[in-house]
């Protein structure tokens, strides 16, 4: 009996080690291991489906016994997948396209008075050009008296020192006489004998041609007006002329007091040091008042009396009529260490008129970068400044046909600063260059060249809004002793007196300035934004939705790669290398023999784990025990 007793606790004592190995490993193997994958492509489907935050995937599993439900579900859900992304396809698209935001400030502060630019309007005869320019006077009213009938009156000093200057004016003579002043038919531009029969006169067409220096190719410049041929044509020959003078100083002839007989700025009388002189081919003696050659103005208060109050002459003495048409004076308002282009942004101030020009500053800054193609300095422009002043888009193209000009023609035109190591155009030295000039200009008029597209504008610049106002000055009753005080201190003396001056006042409008700002419209903050909220919309989740989107590509990832290293291992066993056939049934009788130890080790437990089934024949009764202890 004791022997029996001890068999049953034996067999009690495996019969628990027994299940507390089924629980250990039932434990291990529903413990997550570190890195787990599945085992099909359906297993991860299936697990994503019903444990995403995503709304609408769960019905993709919970309704598979309805086909129907299914199909619906998933062409909803892959639907609304790809609207989704449509919309992500527009905001991406709206992100690179670098959109801004215009931000429009209003600043009270101390304003700097910008340069104002004054010109006489009228070209100057300077002495050094004098004899020349009598002997272009000469042939021009030849030109006129032949074309138009009208023999224009020269003055008699001008005339008596012609004959002092023979060779000169053989030399001039014969490059006038090379591009003459003719009368064309508008149809072909043929020319006409100058003492052709009358016709039509609204047929004709007056011009002049320019050509090559083998005369293979012409160059037709005709106008429909006659004062605009006749000037251009004077204009070019002029220009050969000032080209010839070999210092430029030579023409710096500047007569301040006698064309500016007043100048005051906040009350305050300006001197010499507030101005400096230049000269231009057009418009004359020209004065910049308030750049950076001393200290630069500022006004702290708006109004008339805080501004810059010029009175100046407009009478034309010693002038060349045949270059300027008009009288009075030009006026230009600009930043400083800018130049003053007075054919672009410049205006007429006329005779016996009071113009008063008020200003409004206004600022832009522009960003650059990926948001536009502006320039900070210029300096990624590839184009030379050849202006003595910061960048603008005006130096850019005026120096970018310059620079062309000297690469095509060989020579500089006169009115745009000289290349290094280049000269400006003369046809006494390049023959020429007039047929190449317009050539050229057509190019450029065409944006042949290029330079509209090279130069850029600048991030930050500064214009003022100009608005002007005009009254008679001097009024009727005070016009006797105001020109009677201008005799006595300004020799003031012209018999035209109502047309021989005229005043102008520039101040600022008001205190406030506009600045004119760009910000990014769209900023990565922005588009992480809008691509939540669609995602929101389309989804109805979260940040964490999309990492579980990118869990299940990792995965599905991982899964691929597992299963096509199997298939290649597998593919290796089903035809291993070797030699003889012994080897290989060596091996392949390895290979099962480790297949055959496991089901009988599986045999053994199994043995084990069904002890406790012989409980069942305890009720059978002690006989069997005594039995079985007897024996």
């Amino acid at each position: 009996g004791g022997s029996v007793k001890a068999e049953k606790m034996l067999e009690g004592e495996k019969t628990r080690q027994c299940k507390q190995e089924e629980e250990q490993q039932q434990k291990e193997e529903q413990q997550e291991g570190l890195i787990e994958f599945y085992s099909s492509y359906q297993e991860l489907f299936q697990f994503f489906c019903s444990n995403t935050t995503i709304h609408g995937a769960i019905r993709l599993v919970c309704s598979k016994k309805n086909k129907m439900k299914t199909a619906f579900w998933s062409v909803l859900f892959f639907l609304t997948f790809g609207l989704m992304y449509w919309q992500f396809g527009i905001l991406y698209r709206e992100y690179f396209s670098y959109p801004v935001n215009l931000n429009l400030n209003l600043n009270s502060d101390r304003l700097t008075f910008p340069a104002v630019t004054l010109c006489t309007l009228n070209p100057y005869r300077y002495s050094a050009i004098r004899e020349e320019l009598d002997k272009l006077d000469q042939i021009t009213r030849q030109t006129l008296l032949d074309l138009y009938d009208y023999n224009m009156s020269l003055p008699q000093s001008d005339w008596s020192t012609l004959s002092t200057q023979k060779r000169s004016s053989r030399s001039l003579l014969h490059h006038v006489q090379r591009h003459p002043l003719r009368r064309q038919k508008r149809d072909n531009l043929v020319s006409l004998p100058e003492n052709s029969p009358s016709v039509d006169k609204n047929d004709w067409k007056i011009g002049f041609v320019l050509c090559s220096e083998n005369n293979e190719d012409c160059f037709h410049q005709a106008y429909s007006s006659g004062v605009d041929a006749v000037r251009e044509w004077y204009s070019f020959h002029y220009i050969n002329i000032l080209a010839q003078v070999p210092d430029a100083k030579a023409l710096d002839e500047s007569d301040f007091e006698n064309f500016i007989y007043a100048c005051r700025f906040n009350e305050a009388t300006c001197d010499k040091a507030n101005y400096t002189h230049f000269h231009h081919p057009l418009y004359g003696n020209c004065y910049t008042f308030n750049d950076n050659s001393s200290s630069v103005w500022t006004s702290s208060m708006p109004g008339i009396n805080n501004g810059l109050s010029l009175v100046v002459r407009t009478e034309q003495n010693d002038f060349i009529p045949l270059l300027s048409t008009v009288t009075g004076a030009r006026v230009m308002v600009h930043d400083q260490n800018e130049p003053a282009f007075m054919d672009d942004g410049g205006f007429n101030v006329r005779p016996g008129i009071e113009t008063s020009i008020s200003m409004r500053k206004e600022m832009t800054v522009r960003l650059g970068g990926s948001y536009s193609d502006c320039t900070e300095d210029g300096s990624d422009v590839p184009v030379q400044n050849l202006y003595s002043s910061r960048y603008t888009e005006q130096v850019c193209i005026r120096s970018c046909f310059q620079l062309n000009m000297v690469e095509r023609c060989g020579c500089a035109y006169y009115f745009y600063p000289l290349p290094e190591g280049a000269e400006y155009c003369d046809y006494t030295k390049h023959v020429s260059w007039g047929y190449c000039y317009y050539k050229l200009l057509a190019e450029f008029k065409a944006d042949v060249l290029g330079c509209f597209h090279k130069c850029r504008k600048p991030c930050k610049m500064t214009q003022y809004q100009l608005s002007a106002g005009y009254s008679r000055w001097p009024s009727a009753v005070s016009e006797d002793w105001v020109f009677h005080v201008l005799s006595q201190q300004n020799k003031y003396n012209i018999t035209s007196k109502r047309n021989g001056v005229a005043k102008v006042n520039i101040f600022f409008e008001e205190w406030n300035y506009k600045t004119n700002g760009e910000s990014p419209a769209f900023t990565v903050v922005t588009l992480l934004s809008q691509l939540g909220n669609q995602w929101s919309l389309w989804f109805g989740s979260s940040v964490l939705s999309v990492i579980e989107l990118a869990e299940l590509i990792l995965d599905f990832i991982a899964i691929t790669f597992i299963l096509a290293f199997r298939w290649f291992r597998s593919r290796q066993k089903l035809s291993p290398p070797g030699p003889s056939p012994n080897s290989h049934d060596n091996t392949a009788f390895q290979d099962e023999a480790p297949a055959l130890s496991a089901p009988h080790r599986f045999t053994v437990e199994a043995v084990v784990t069904t002890l406790p089934s012989y409980n069942s024949l305890e009720p059978r009764g002690p006989s069997r025990d005594g039995h079985v202890g007897h024996e």
